[in-house]
This record gives C-alpha cells, structure tokens and sequence, in this order.
C-alpha cells in the first residue's frame, strides 16, 4: 500500500481514534454485498484496537458510512452482532465512499 497522508491510529492520553476501516478481503478484494462487508470491517477494526491492548467493547464512539440506504437494516443487523451494553454511541451518514465499498467505518475507544 502506498504511503498515505494520515495514521491509522492515533493516540491521546486514553483515547485510541481510528481512521475509517473499509471491509476488504486479506486479499485486496471486496466481498459481495453489505453483511460481507460489515463483517470484514469490524473484524479489522476489532484487530487494529487488540494490537493497541484494547477490545471492542472499548469503543465508545461509531461514525458509520453507507453508500446505500437501503443497506441499512442488513448492515445493523451484523453491526449489532459485535457490540453488548453499553452500546457505543453511533452516526449512520449516507454518502458515496471515495473507493467503491459500501461501509466505512470508524470509532473511537477508551483505554
């Protein structure tokens, strides 16, 4: 990957802030489809906060990006399968992505 102009993780004092995640496959690829997707995305997101000794249920801040809306409910679906009480706080913005996915996500944590 070439090098971009921000940091995947940033750090102050307890707060971890993640760039957006978008849900490709280990080989570059994209999946089909939304649940696919989603499910990829969180599964990165959840790597990135393990290698910062953290874990999902440190997060407590969701923006969600969907360049379908009718994707929503197929979306919420997988997303609520990752998270328990107390649920992170969560935007979900309808836009067009700058790379051709579905969803990006990204969140902030506490340490």
């Amino acid at each position: 990957m070439a090098n971009l102009p921000f940091s995947k993780v940033r750090r102050s004092g307890s707060t971890v802030y993640l760039s957006g995640e978008i849900g490709f496959n280990a080989d570059g690829s994209l999946p089909e489809g939304i649940e696919a997707q989603t499910k990829n995305c969180l599964e990165g997101i959840k790597k990135t906060l393990e290698g910062e000794g953290l874990s999902l249920s440190n997060v407590i801040s969701c923006t969600c990006y969907l360049t379908d809306r009718a994707d929503f409910a197929a979306f919420n679906a997988v997303y609520a399968t990752f998270f328990s009480d107390p649920l992170p706080v969560r935007t979900t913005i309808g836009c067009e992505l700058m790379v051709d996915a579905k969803v990006e996500i990204t969140v902030i944590a506490e340490a």
